[in-house]
């Protein structure tokens, strides 16, 4: 079972995909959002789906596929997750989690334009496992608890302006995380205890050429320990969005060139499915 948003930006209407069949969700809520997954509704989809009470949606294939989940409240973003990744730039394994935010309008779907800021040379990707909460999460005391407040997983690019991040803001991440276009997110959610988050395969291309190439088993702190961990510190609403890390192979690493404008990356997360997105210029977006 697969969760996914089709239309316009800011019009994007839930469906839900099984198999090779798509599903109107509109009987069953409005949205893909914290409401949805707090009030019941994974299990209220496998209930519907069970009894052939949603339509089965034709054309779909030809409509825009936004983030399977509706602007989050907080987009959570943790850096230097992956032990290649950390070895490439050169750092000391971390010894707690680096935390950083996105402001949740740099959401956008997963093959939207990714626009390149004004003046700037450095622009990166990163492929992330990406965590949804379920339920309101606070002092979570492990990770085998916290697994009760994981709606699901989907997939992020979470954009990087290197110089912004590290140069022109003293060093302040979300200066260089943050502008328009820098979250896209999906295809599509995949409930939580439909998948296995610490067996994947990772992977990332620029222009057809292999970029990153990992399995989410080199992380260093797991998906589940980081909520946990997360919670101690700030309230994980529902709906909210945590972007784990990403491998090695990105342009920050020394090894491949920056994005520029005209390029296309590709991002992909077994049994997540694959992104794509072209590179434009800040006032083409």
């Amino acid at each position: 079972m697969e969760f996914m948003r089709l239309g316009p930006l800011g019009h994007e209407r839930p469906v839900v995909r099984q198999g090779d069949t798509v599903h109107d969700m509109s009987s069953l809520t409005n949205d893909i959002d914290g409401i949805f997954f707090d009030d019941g509704g994974i299990g209220r989809t496998r209930t519907a789906l069970a009894d052939g009470s949603l339509p089965v949606i034709s054309g779909w294939e030809n409509e825009r596929v936004g983030a399977p989940v509706a602007r989050p409240g907080a987009v959570i973003c943790v850096g230097q997750n992956y032990a290649a990744h950390v070895a490439e730039c050169g750092l000391s394994t971390p010894e707690h989690p680096v935390v950083f935010l996105k402001h949740p309008n740099t959401v956008v779907g997963p093959y939207d334009d990714v626009a390149i800021p004004r003046g700037c040379t450095h622009t990166d990707w990163e492929v992330e496992l990406t965590v949804v909460i379920g339920r309101r999460a606070q002092y979570v005391d492990s990770p085998e608890e916290a697994q009760q407040y994981i709606a699901g997983y989907t997939i992020s690019n979470d954009v990087s302006e290197r110089d912004l991040q590290n140069n022109r803001s003293g060093g302040q991440w979300t200066k260089g995380k943050t502008a328009a276009t820098f979250c896209p997110v999906g295809p599509v959610l995949v409930p939580a205890d439909e998948i296995d988050p610490q067996v994947l395969d990772i992977r990332s291309f620029v222009n057809g050429e292999p970029r990153q190439d990992s399995n989410t088993k080199d992380m260093i702190f797991k998906a589940a320990w980081l909520v946990s961990d997360l919670s101690q510190y700030m309230i994980l609403e529902p709906g909210d969005i945590v972007l784990t890390g990403t491998p090695g192979g990105v342009a920050l690493g020394g090894r491949f060139p920056y994005l520029q404008e005209g390029d296309v990356v590709e991002l992909e997360i077994e049994k997540l499915g694959r992104q794509r997105q072209q590179l434009v210029a800040w006032d083409k977006a």
